[in-house]
């Protein structure tokens, strides 16, 4: 860190010791935390450095060359970066690297491939689709005609035929695949003869598996969608921020939705940021990082199951798995709330036909992404189950709960985070 840097953050100290000292904790909390919720991950040192760059300072409203501001050479080169490497990562006809987030990303695609009252054909939420694939809670749900897919209620995966019946009834101009919260594979072929039959555009969310189709450990769906949108934290180990990926005859209707559609000036050290973890995702060591968090999703599985634990679904190809804790006697928010009071991270979760709403539910969502960066194998990923285990086990018993923190912390302290101190 040069002595700028650290006068800076002198600086910080002296003028808002409040948020200094709630960044120091989160820092603590962060490395003290056996993290397992599938959403997270740990930024590198080199995306820390460029989300915290003075590319921060400069205004950039348009894209590269074509600017409404003077002064954007040098972010015109970061951001051309970031796209060509975003497009070579992903073999993509075209980029677009400002989305401020997955959301953002998924309404700019509707709004290029929609109009509004049409209809889109896309993923329950219950059964593991996400917020912004038309839930009523979201403006999606409120500008398009959402119907929903679910999963087969015996085998508890995507059911192609009933997703191509549904096709062929409700007609839709859109068909979205992706979720957040589906432990296997997705296969994109499938969906797009489904699209193809009723005449449907065809666009996958896969801003949860995006770092494992990155890494060749899952199919990737470029190649037979119209869009593709990401998220470029996750499994693909970046800052927060979103991607759409599309085919060369959508790639300026999309530029126009972004901006001036949806958002005005990027951010610029966040595509900074971008451009080094797409970087480092093209790298050999992430490759190999991919299969090891699917190595330790599956050995976290088995382990479980070999507890009692019913998994939705029977297991997992990816990164997260599912828990269903109605045998247990036990609600997700529940056991949510026990893990972390033992320094355990997880999140409450529906499962498919969850009779709980969506506050409480049935379930929890694990996820291997995080414990993978900081180095855990598939040793780590056995005591992880006993210790998940244990607390449930034993909800509200504080003796069993201060002695799982205390080998948490006792396990975490040869595997610090990634660039935190």
């Amino acid at each position: 860190m040069s002595s700028k840097t650290g006068a800076g953050t002198d600086n910080l100290t002296k003028l808002d010791p409040e948020v200094v000292a709630a960044i120091k904790r989160e820092q603590e909390r962060q490395s003290a935390q056996l993290v397992l919720i599938a959403s997270e991950n740990y930024a590198s040192p080199a995306v820390l450095r460029a989300q915290g760059s003075v590319l921060t300072n400069k205004y950039a409203e348009g894209y590269p060359g074509h600017r409404y501001y003077s002064g954007c050479q040098e972010v015109d080169d970061v951001e051309s970066l970031a796209i060509e490497r975003a497009k070579q990562l992903f073999g993509a006809d075209h980029a677009n690297v400002q989305p401020h987030s997955g959301s953002q990303a998924n309404l700019a695609v509707y709004s290029t491939l929609l109009n509004p009252g049409d209809a889109v054909l896309a993923m329950s939420m219950l059964a593991g689709g996400h917020l912004s694939h038309g839930s009523h809670a979201n403006i999606s749900g409120h500008l398009y005609r959402f119907f929903h897919y679910s999963v087969n209620s015996k085998t508890e995966r995507l059911d192609y035929d009933e997703v191509e019946r549904l096709a062929r009834k409700h007609k839709p101009k859109l068909i979205v695949v992706g979720a957040s919260s589906y432990p296997r594979t997705i296969d994109f072929q499938a969906f797009m003869r489904i699209a193809d039959l009723v005449g449907a555009r065809l666009m996958t969310d896969m801003a949860h598996i995006a770092g494992l189709v990155a890494g060749d450990c899952h199919p990737s769906p470029v190649p037979y969608c119209d869009v593709v949108t990401g998220t470029s934290h996750k499994t693909l180990r970046g800052p927060r921020g979103g991607l759409i990926l599309c085919r060369h005859e959508l790639a300026s209707d999309i530029d126009k939705a972004v901006f001036p559609g949806m958002q005005g000036g990027p951010l610029m050290h966040i595509i900074a940021a971008k451009a080094v973890a797409f970087r480092e995702a093209a790298q050999p060591e992430f490759a190999r990082y991919q299969a090891a968090v699917v190595e330790n999703a599956k050995g976290l599985a088995e382990q479980l199951k070999e507890k009692g634990f019913r998994l939705v679904s029977g297991g997992t190809d990816n990164h997260l798995l599912l828990i269903d804790l109605r045998e247990w006697g036990i609600t997700g928010k529940v056991a949510q709330q026990a893990l972390e009071a033992a320094n355990i991270s997880v999140n409450r979760n529906s499962i498919p036909f969850d009779p709980l709403p969506p506050w409480t539910t049935s379930g929890i969502r694990l996820g291997t992404a995080a414990v993978t960066t900081r180095g855990f194998s598939r040793t780590e990923v056995e005591r992880i189950s006993e210790l998940i285990h244990k607390v449930l086990s034993n909800v509200g018993k504080e003796n069993v709960t201060d002695k799982v923190r205390g080998e948490v912390r006792e396990m975490l302290q040869n595997f610090p985070v990634p660039g935190v101190a």
